[in-house]
């Protein structure tokens, strides 16, 4: 589970919430269910959250705020081209990833996040985009890359393939295979000449 949130109570609220959506799906979790592993009653679960949509919000939101961080730190770290994307591609999916695909409700989970928490996704794409954005521009800049277009559209390509990555895996594996592979083609394309 990812520090999804500085407070103590919100925090074991939605690693309670994750632990009962990864073992019975989103679905069938009621928030009952959540209440009771975090150790609260229901009311009290409800002066945080006001549904289990806006707990799976909660979850999108540390998950992004986690990635941030760490795809900055993976691009900005030593290794090749290659490497470090395969570093960034990794943090992006971080250990969420795993456990959505290592749950036998991780096909369920994914359709939860895009209607209970889309907007959440959208934001947290949004800003990926724009740390690869940043990095791009700075390693073109410093002559380490040779971009094949605009550096938006390519940061926003990044994005887009690590999607279909993730909707066309049949389990985390397969998921780990594409991302490396992606990360050796796009590190060969922006080599510089």
């Amino acid at each position: 589970m990812i520090k999804a949130s500085n407070d103590p109570k919100q925090q074991a609220i939605l690693e309670s919430a994750w632990e009962a959506f990864s073992t019975y799906g989103f679905r069938k979790t009621s928030m009952d269910d959540i209440a009771r592993r975090a150790g609260m009653s229901r009311p009290a679960l409800y002066l945080s959250y006001r549904n289990k949509e806006a707990i799976f919000a909660g979850l999108v939101e540390g998950h992004y705020g986690l990635a941030l961080d760490t795809v900055a730190d993976a691009l900005a770290s030593g290794g090749t081209l290659s490497e470090r994307l395969h570093a960034a591609f990794e943090a992006q999916g971080g250990p969420a990833m795993k456990a959505m695909m290592d749950s036998p409700h991780g096909l369920e989970l994914f359709e939860a996040g895009m209607s209970a928490a889309g907007e959440a996704i959208a934001t947290g794409e949004l800003a990926l985009r724009g740390v690869y954005a940043q990095w791009l521009r700075a390693e073109a800049d410093a002559g380490q890359i040779t971009l094949p277009g605009n550096v938006e559209e390519v940061a926003r390509v990044f994005c887009s393939a690590m999607k279909g990555i993730k909707h066309t895996s049949q389990d985390y594996a397969s998921y780990a295979s594409g991302v490396a592979q992606l990360a050796a083609l796009f590190g060969a394309a922006l080599q510089p000449d």
